[in-house]
């Protein structure tokens, strides 16, 4: 009999997280901090000595969601910052990726992202009307990044991720920098959320 093939991830923290079952108890923000501090996005392509990770990718992201929904709970505000979490086992994929890959992708980021999202105290799925104010943010922070750090002209971005209020992004820019500073950011801003849920 053929033995089945291992579908876990030893952490850093000591947990096993079962990718085909994840549970929250092996939920650990440290384990996604540093995971998604040293994946990159845009497969590494884009300019600069660091790449540019999915964790800055997510800071920038709830600070985009947050000048979007300035009334947004904490709650809301912490579903933003761990809106790619799962990216921390599986990796960043690219668009054309995820679609090559087909259906099996987005049932695993489901159940991944149901067992982060229980780990810390929100909703196993995210509420349509969020869910979509979020991948608002999203938008806006691929479009800067395709302009600023991967090639790209503002009329591709415009085309592929749509023109963004330029009055909103007005003082942001993207500053690439080493892991472990994105890492430690990713984590303090999370516990920030956290304590602001009580």
């Amino acid at each position: 009999m053929a033995k089945s093939p291992r579908a876990w991830q030893r952490m850093l923290s000591g947990r096993r997280l079962d990718l085909l079952d994840p549970t929250p108890v092996d939920i650990e923000i440290e384990d996604i901090a540093h995971g998604l501090a040293f994946v990159a996005r845009w497969n590494g392509q884009t300019f600069g000595d660091y790449a540019y990770s999915v964790a800055e990718h997510s800071l920038l992201v709830e600070t985009l969601f947050t000048r979007l929904c300035p009334k947004a709970t904490a709650a809301e505000r912490l579903t933003a910052l761990l809106h790619d979490a799962p990216e921390y086992v599986i990796g960043d994929m690219i668009s054309p990726v995820k679609a090559a890959v087909g259906p099996g992708y987005g049932a695993l980021d489901d159940r991944l992202t149901a067992a982060v999202h229980i780990r810390f105290g929100l909703p196993a799925v995210t509420p349509p009307k969020l869910k979509k104010q979020i991948k608002k943010a999203d938008r806006i922070s691929a479009w800067m990044e395709a302009t600023q750090i991967a090639g790209f002209t503002r009329t591709e971005a415009d085309k592929f991720f749509g023109a963004p209020d330029l009055d909103l992004i007005a003082d942001l820019s993207i500053v690439l920098r080493a892991p472990v500073e994105v890492r430690s950011d990713f984590t303090s801003r999370h516990a920030d959320l956290m304590r602001d849920m009580l």
